[in-house]
């Protein structure tokens, strides 16, 4: 987002926290174990002070892992202008409350309301000037128009969105069903594009029944930040959440997998989130509840996959 933001003409400033890799990026402006062979624009300053990143912004775009979130918006109250517009770029859900990202961002930073910016939108292929289209969701209508006219480039097309329940629920959720898909292709069917059709299709159906539950408008989970990731997610070879699932459908271990990637998989803390909100509002995951059993509890991908398919028949839609 820093190399987009700056070749369309925006003074950008990149918080690195680790001072050692603030440095390293400086002077070399890459980083190979994550993005290699993209380069950071020279006019871009990187700093690991992160009150002289944002002292005088004008935007601050929010792009750390999830469990990051809650300290780096406490480290924001006190040091950003109370103007600022806050878009968070973070895709997840607090396990032990949860809150989405933009509730915890404006919960700790003291800025509200503020921006969700999601979508099908890969690191790897928006720092290659691959065209993307996301969605800019807030309750005032005024920032997220906002964050649309300063996000847009003729490469990265910007909509607008009225529900941020809806938007950051279908971006995070989506994790989920990805991780089940990365098991499919884990178990090593010859073809299973039957099967993760019905997956995506099934999950996209629980995630919106959440989301209805928690006040969303139906109607955004067939949009960029529900149907739109969710598809990406599943079934692109740049998805963590999918490439975590695939392992353990060759039967390597959740921690072992963890320990071995140099970049997050948020799906795994969402499907703890998720399981708590579809208790707390009365919502069937069965999804979410397999891959859940899965992850911690030790069942056999295998075992999850036969109780999914042999659940009492009911109808496709329910009135």
């Amino acid at each position: 987002m820093a190399r987009l933001l700056a070749e369309a003409g925006r003074a950008v400033t990149l918080w690195e926290f680790d001072a050692t890799a603030a440095r390293q990026l400086s002077d070399d402006r890459e980083i190979p174990g994550k993005l290699p062979g993209i380069r950071l624009p020279d006019s871009v300053i990187v700093t690991s002070d992160l009150a002289a990143a944002v002292r005088d912004a004008d935007v601050i775009a929010g792009i750390t892992p999830s469990s990051a979130v809650r300290a780096t918006a406490r480290a924001l109250n006190g040091n950003i202008r109370s103007d600022v517009l806050l878009v968070s770029l973070t895709k997840g859900i607090d396990i032990e409350t949860g809150e989405r990202m933009t509730e915890i961002y404006a919960r700790e930073s003291g800025i509200s309301p503020v921006v969700a910016l999601v979508g099908p939108s890969h690191a790897e292929e928006v720092a290659r000037g691959v065209p993307t289209a996301v969605v800019a969701a807030c309750s005032d209508a005024g920032q997220a128009e906002r964050a649309q006219q300063v996000f847009s480039t003729e490469r990265f097309r910007v909509y607008t969105s009225d529900d941020p329940i809806g938007v950051e629920l279908g971006a995070s959720l989506k994790n989920i069903v990805a991780i089940a898909a990365g098991i499919v292709d884990g178990l090593g069917y010859p073809s299973a594009d039957n099967l993760k059709g019905a997956l995506i299709t099934r999950g996209l159906a629980e995630i919106a029944r959440l989301g209805a539950a928690m006040g969303a408008n139906p109607e955004t989970f067939a949009g960029l930040s529900g149907v739109g990731d969710l598809v990406t997610t599943c079934l692109s070879k740049h998805s963590r959440n999918r490439h975590v699932g695939e392992q353990i459908g060759r039967g390597r271990k959740l921690p072992e997998i963890l320990a071995s990637m140099t970049m997050v998989a948020e799906g795994v803390d969402t499907t703890r989130a998720a399981v708590r909100l579809s208790r707390k509002h009365g919502v069937d995951m069965p999804i979410a509840d397999a891959v859940s059993s899965v992850l911690f509890e030790g069942r056999p991908p295998k075992e999850a996959l036969a109780e999914l398919m042999t659940r009492p028949p009911k109808p496709e839609i329910r009135r």
